[in-house]
């Protein structure tokens, strides 16, 4: 059952944000095999997938928490189609000298590649009946895809910003976002980078310039504090 209220004020920096639910849409941004699980893209280049598996136990939680809600929910999925005919050449030619080729088979099938397992979610993040599923062939999830159109069409004014990595897909996102007019608001335990460095630089940045940042536990909170009051006072 939804919760019946819409505007809720969430402790953020670099001050409290108001968001208005019905107008807020999740971007839960790339948590994918390829990225995230033993066997995908990014375990193939040498990285400690660990880092960016952090986020999933504190998205299980706050997508239990705004599934309540009237918050639109949208996931994002990098990769090519299967003739890699929207994948650019530099980044194909990128991945083919980093010796773990877009296209190529690995343990979950083709790396970043549309329709195999290694370019699908994990697990413990699929999405429900209702969600949408966005599929997008760089970092950015408003380059070659609807996602602008999407979002104007159901009236949404504000995002919360999560997945991996911080500083890429993430980031890239927010801040066109943030040049379309849309307010941002950075969930730092719901992200991760395959590098913590590149992550704590990228919630500084977002804080200081592109908007604004809290956490998965203070956004819940919120939500609930405010169902609690709205009981009392029915």
């Amino acid at each position: 059952m939804k919760k019946q209220f819409s505007q809720i004020i969430i402790p953020a920096q670099p001050y409290p944000l108001t968001l208005d639910l019905v107008h807020t849409a999740l971007l839960v941004i790339d948590m994918q095999n390829d990225f995230c699980t033993p066997g995908g893209w990014a375990d193939s280049l040498g990285f400690d997938v660990g880092q960016t598996q952090q986020p999933i136990r504190p998205l299980q939680l706050l997508l239990k928490g705004l599934r309540q809600t009237p918050v639109t929910i949208i996931h994002t999925r990098e990769g090519h189609r299967s003739d890699l005919s929207d994948c650019p050449p530099h980044k194909l030619a990128r991945s083919k000298h980093q010796n773990a080729a877009i296209g190529s088979e690995g343990a979950m099938g083709r790396f970043l590649t549309r329709g195999s397992k290694s370019h699908d979610f994990v697990d413990e993040l699929q999405p429900v009946s209702g969600e949408i599923v966005l599929d997008k062939p760089g970092k950015g999830a408003f380059v070659a895809t609807d996602l602008d159109l999407i979002l104007r069409q159901r009236g949404i004014r504000q995002l919360l910003l999560t997945g991996v990595t911080t500083e890429c897909c993430v980031h890239t996102t927010l801040r066109t976002a943030n040049d379309l007019g849309y307010e941002c608001l950075l969930l730092e335990d719901c992200c991760a980078s395959l590098k913590p460095e590149f992550h704590r630089i990228t919630v500084e940045m977002t804080q200081m310039i592109f908007g604004w940042v809290t956490t998965s536990e203070q956004m819940l909170k919120a939500i609930e504090l405010r169902a609690e009051k709205t009981a009392s006072e029915v």
